[in-house]
This record gives C-alpha cells, structure tokens and sequence, in this order.
C-alpha cells in the first residue's frame, strides 16, 4: 500500500462538518420556532397549549416567523457548508419537506389542533425557504 501522493488538491473528508452545517441550520429552526411558540402562549397571544388554534390571525403569524426561521436556517446551513453551500440549504429544505408532511398528515388526521390549511402551508414554504436562505447567502459571499 502506498502513501497518497504529496501535492495532491483532494479535499478531506468533509462530512462531518456538512451534517454539522446541516444540525445547526435545523437545530436553529426548531428551536427559534419553538421558543417562539412558548413566549407568544405564555404572553396569552395564542391558546394554552393543547388548545386548538383556530383564530386565521394566530396561524398567520406563527406561519411568518416560521417563514423567517426556515430562511435562517437555510442560511446558515450554506453558511457553514464545507462546500456546495446552496446544495446544503437546499438538503435541509427536503429535511424541513419531509418532517413537515409528516406532521401535517399527523396534525390532520388526529388531531384538531386549527385549520388543514396551515400545516399544507408550512409542508409548501419548506423548501423555498431553503432556497431563499441559500440564495441570501450567496449574495452575501459575493458582496464580502
């Protein structure tokens, strides 16, 4: 067996920083969404928790923060991407996709937590969110 030729540009193994970019992106989803959800129930904005909410206004707005986080983390997984940083925001996109349908059909078949128009929603803006995360960051690294 011989060693790897020097002078050779082959990158390292980067996987563990693109499931690193891709964590933190969803990890900073989750968890602005859901300490979003807690103070907005707590202030009495939305319905204690278990309570349906039915109110468009209510759906609205967690439906806007939402969108802005799902942005974020878009964002800052291309951030922290190795390489390929679009194609990193766009891999959390389907995770968002995938999660999200699930707790749609979840939501819509078990519970009646509000309306089904919502969480078609949050399954629709998924990945253009990603996207557009990935896209912000792109114009941010050709602006720098």
């Amino acid at each position: 067996m011989t060693p790897p030729a020097q002078g050779t540009n082959a990158p390292p193994r980067q996987l563990p920083r693109s499931i690193g970019a891709l964590f933190l992106g969803f990890l900073t989803v989750v968890v602005l969404s859901l300490s979003t959800d807690n103070v907005l129930h707590v202030l009495g904005v939305f319905p204690p928790w278990g309570e349906p909410m039915n109110e468009t206004g209510d759906n609205l707005l967690a439906l806007s923060y939402r969108i802005v986080y799902g942005i974020l983390g878009g964002y800052i997984a291309a951030w922290l991407a190795p390489r390929s940083p679009m194609l990193h925001a766009m891999i959390l996109g389907c995770v968002g996709l995938v999660l999200s349908l699930v707790g749609a059909v979840v939501a819509m078949t078990n519970y009646n937590l509000g309306p089904a128009w919502y969480p078609i929603a949050i399954v629709v803006t998924a990945l253009p969110n990603a996207w557009i995360g990935g896209v912000l960051h792109r114009i941010q690294r050709r602006e720098s």
